[in-house]
């Protein structure tokens, strides 16, 4: 088998402009825009609309599932804080693998971060459009018709505001970064208030005995609980694709990166355990819109549930505009690279930002958003992720053997049983996914393997300099030949 094709962490930036202004996009992202997009790509459906799930499983020993899945996280957010300040660009985990395992595994990373943000995509639109609907029906009391607020597995025909709050998110994105910096920035704190605000109200009912049993599924609904409560987690990686457009990304990312999964943790512990101190795992277990209910159940009054609503729907849309904006950077990675059409690589001069691919990215997701069930892919998407952040870690492991003297702006603490724990935790969390979820990601990475064969490894901009090199070097050797 051939030596993988490696791009080295210096190619990568140098290709990238990391260092000067990254390939026509500008830095305007500080430090606390950073945070805001962190948070503005993490907190959203997971605790707003997953919670239900996450308690279903575990009870109100989900506390203790979402620090596990935390954990988890942690322990890759340590390694993606490493290789986000020495590598910064807009690739993410897709140019990290690039630089640690060669192009055959980065592909197969990118395949991967496509389901992963296209699913969450997907599912967090059609999150807010149930809250949505919960917030009409909390100001009006009324609610918008089934046939265009459900696809047709739910008893509608098209989900359309799933499809409109894709479209505002696009069209801040090509808009500028700035806007969609701000707009993150002003939704993160509003969010993060409500979420404050719910945890104040739900505190003020807080029974100790709304807390017993504590685990009754036992240790299999706390591992349960992790898998479901792990998909509250996704995104925080989103922060590296944001590489290009920092301006200072070797000391912010790293940074920026820690202060998230601190501040989201904190959040969803607090939020969990004040839903079911006020009414109960069994009243919160499977309810949509599950915070808005505690507020009604708890206030007695539907004006606090529509203002829970209300925060909802803010929230849960700066998730498809931070999330969609990884994705267009992460395609755009790609492209540079051949494996993907240029098209996603085009940066607009007026804007400077990737106008062609964010409207392909947009239309693309918009349609299972608006028509399919997401349900029975969310598994497969939490198997891709934690399949990626396994990578991560692995790579952090082969960059330190192979590049000592790397420039890193942080360093993974107690290296290396972090970036080892890492692994191990990605993989009992993927192994708790079931085997019936094994077999489709086997079959998903198969099609990425024949989607790399039949374009990536022909258009791949790294084979072809390897051609040109070896045809300069064929054509020297045969000069020397004849003049012998």
């Amino acid at each position: 088998m051939p030596a993988p094709r490696i791009k080295s962490p210096q190619q990568l930036v140098a290709e990238s402009g990391a260092d000067r202004e990254g390939h026509g996009l500008k830095r305007t992202m500080g430090l606390f825009q950073l945070i805001c997009f962190g948070v503005g790509a993490i907190v959203g459906t997971g605790i707003f609309v997953g919670l239900s799930d996450s308690v279903a499983q575990a009870g109100p020993a989900v506390v203790i599932s979402f620090i596990l899945a935390a954990i988890t996280c942690v322990f890759t957010a340590f390694s993606f804080a490493e290789l986000g300040g020495a590598i910064p660009v807009s690739g993410s985990s897709y140019s990290f693998a690039y630089a640690g395992l060669g192009e055959r595994t980065a592909f197969l990373v990118g395949w991967c971060l496509l389901l992963e943000y296209g699913v969450s995509i997907s599912a967090v639109a059609v999150g807010w459009s149930q809250y949505v609907n919960e917030l009409l029906h909390s100001l009006f009391g009324w609610q918008l018709p089934a046939a265009i607020s459900a696809g047709p597995a739910d008893g509608g025909v098209i989900n359309l505001p799933a499809v409109i709050v894709i479209a505002m998110g696009a069209v801040l994105l090509v808009r500028g970064i700035r806007e969609s910096a701000r707009a993150t920035a002003a939704m993160a704190v509003v969010k993060i208030g409500i979420l404050i605000a719910f945890c104040a109200i739900g505190y003020s009912a807080f029974k100790h005995g709304n807390l017993t049993p504590f685990s009754p599924a036992g240790l299999g609904g706390i591992g349960a609980g992790t898998t479901a409560a792990f998909f509250s987690y996704i995104g925080f990686d989103a922060i590296t694709t944001a590489g290009e457009e920092a301006k200072n990304p070797r000391r912010d990312i790293p940074v920026a990166i820690l202060v998230c999964m601190g501040i989201v943790t904190l959040l969803y512990c607090a939020v969990a355990v004040a839903a079911i101190g006020a009414i109960g795992g069994k009243q919160v277990a499977g309810r949509p819109a599950a915070l808005s209910y505690v507020v009604n159940q708890v206030t007695g009054s539907a004006v606090g549930g529509g203002i829970i609503a209300l925060g909802a729907v803010v929230a849960i849309a700066s998730v498809v505009l931070a999330v969609m904006y990884g994705q267009t950077r992460i395609l755009m990675s790609m492209a540079r690279d051949g494996l993907v059409p240029r098209a996603f690589e085009k940066v607009s001069p007026r804007t400077a930002t990737p106008v062609r691919g964010t409207v392909i990215t947009a239309a693309v997701f918009a349609l299972p958003a608006a028509f399919c069930p997401l349900d029975s892919v969310v598994n497969l998407c939490t198997i891709g992720t934690l399949a990626i952040m396994a990578v991560v870690n692995v790579v952090v492991i082969a960059l330190r053997r192979r590049e000592p003297g790397l420039k890193r702006s942080f360093r993974v603490p107690l290296y290396p049983v972090m970036p080892v724990l890492g692994i191990v935790f990605c993989l009992y969390l993927m192994y708790e996914t079931g085997w019936k979820t094994w077999i489709q990601f086997a079959v998903f990475l198969a099609v990425g393997l024949l989607v790399y064969a039949g374009y990536g490894r022909r258009h791949s901009t790294l084979a072809r300099a390897d051609e040109a090199t070896a045809e300069v070097t064929s054509a020297g050797a045969e000069r020397e030949r004849q003049a012998v």
